[in-house]
């Protein structure tokens, strides 16, 4: 198996469950990043400054990686800027489509037992290991 993290995914993990319930206690919401973002995006009355405090913070967090640890960067796609962009969009729309993102559906949703979360992280993962199966079988793993 390639780059093996087990410490640093279960780090990882607890981070963002707690910050997922931090913002439940703190702020009453849900931390779906696509919901956040997209209320950055379209704001309403007086949601935009916890959400840019919110997603500033995102960046933050992964400026202070960068600092701290490079190494964490130091990998390659094989991928051109123009496709992981394209990549990027796809993902967008599709988190607008399902009406969230892993991050809101995933760990949140899940957390609060929701049967539409449940299906949404189902969907998500199958359709993940459906794409890595048809880059793998059908174009040898590049695009």
């Amino acid at each position: 198996m390639e780059n093996f993290t087990p410490i640093a995914s279960l780090v990882g993990g607890i981070l963002i469950g707690l910050a997922a319930a931090a913002m439940m206690l703190f702020n009453g919401r849900v931390a779906g990043i696509s919901g956040i973002f997209g209320g950055i995006l379209m704001p309403a009355k007086g949601e935009l400054s916890w959400r840019l405090t919110f997603f500033v913070g995102l960046l933050v967090g992964g400026l202070i990686l960068l600092l701290a640890m490079p190494q964490a960067f130091d990998f390659t796609s094989g991928r051109t800027l123009a496709m992981l962009a394209a990549a990027g969009l796809l993902v967008g729309i599709g988190t607008r489509l399902g009406g969230g993102c892993t991050s809101g559906h995933g760990v949140c949703g899940l957390s609060r037992l929701s049967l539409r979360s449940l299906v949404a992280t189902m969907t998500f993962m199958a359709t993940g290991a459906i794409t890595v199966f048809v880059m793998r079988v059908f174009f040898g793993g590049a695009l």
